[in-house]
C-alpha cells in the first residue's frame, strides 16, 4: 500500500497567492489537505473556492465542528468541499476561542445543503452561523436547557437528572411540533403510578 501523499493540493497555494495572511496555516494529514482561514474572510474564502476558474468546489460534503479535550485549544469549525469534475477533495477550519460566543458566517447562501448542517453544528456545538434563515436545533428539541451534547465541557448525563429531563419534556408543549404517534411517552406518563408522576412533576429521582 502506497503512503498518504503529503503535498498540499495546488488549491491551497492558490488561497494563499489570493488571500495572503488570510490563510493561517496549511497542513497535510494522511493525504488530507487542511486550510486554515481566518474567521472573516471564511465566506469570501468559501464563494471564491466555488466560483472560480480551475477550483469549482462545486459539492458541500460537510459542515462540522471538533471540540477538543485540552480547554486551552480552540474549537474548529470544518467546511468539507469536493470538485465533482476534477475528483478534488478541500478541508478548511476556521479556529474559534471558546471564551467568547462561537459565531461563523453561514454558507447556505452559497449551498443550500448547508441549512440543516449548520443547523446540527449549532445545536449539538453551540456554533451560530451568522445569515442563516432558520437557525434553531434539529436534533434536540427547542426547549432543550442543558446545552449542547457534543462540546467536551458536556457532562457525560447531562447536566439534569433523568426525572427532571422527563418533566422538562412533559411541559413543553411538544404536541405544537409532534404527532401524538410519536409522542407515546406523554400517553405512558398517565399510566405511571401517582407518587411517581409527583415526584417527576417535581423533579426528583425515580430511582433509574
Amino acid at each position: 500500500m502506497s503512503a498518504p501523499v503529503a503535498t498540499p493540493s495546488p488549491s491551497a497555494q492558490a488561497l494563499r497567492e489570493a488571500f495572503g495572511a488570510d490563510i493561517e496555516r496549511i497542513a497535510v494529514s494522511c493525504g488530507d489537505t487542511i486550510v486554515y482561514v481566518r474567521r472573516e474572510r471564511i465566506h469570501d474564502v468559501l464563494a471564491w473556492l466555488k466560483d472560480s476558474e480551475g477550483q469549482e468546489y462545486d459539492y458541500l460534503t460537510d459542515v462540522t465542528a471538533v471540540d477538543y479535550r485540552d480547554p486551552e485549544r480552540p474549537l474548529e469549525v470544518v467546511w468539507q468541499l469536493r470538485s465533482l469534475r476534477r475528483k478534488a477533495d478541500l478541508r478548511l477550519k476556521v479556529a474559534l476561542d471558546k471564551s467568547v460566543p462561537l459565531e461563523v458566517p453561514t454558507c447556505w447562501d452559497l449551498w443550500r445543503g448547508a441549512n440543516w448542517l449548520e443547523r446540527e453544528v449549532f445545536d449539538l456545538f453551540g456554533v451560530r452561523f451568522a445569515g442563516h434563515p432558520d437557525l434553531r436545533r434539529i436534533l434536540m428539541w427547542e426547549q432543550y436547557r442543558e446545552g449542547h451534547p457534543l462540546r467536551k465541557d458536556f457532562p457525560l448525563r447531562g447536566r439534569f437528572s433523568r426525572a427532571e429531563q422527563l418533566r422538562q419534556a412533559l411541559s413543553a408543549n411538544p404536541e405544537a411540533r409532534y404527532s401524538m404517534e410519536e409522542l407515546s411517552i406523554v400517553e405512558a406518563f398517565s399510566d405511571l403510578p401517582d407518587e411517581m408522576r409527583r415526584r417527576l412533576h417535581h423533579g426528583e429521582q425515580t430511582g433509574e
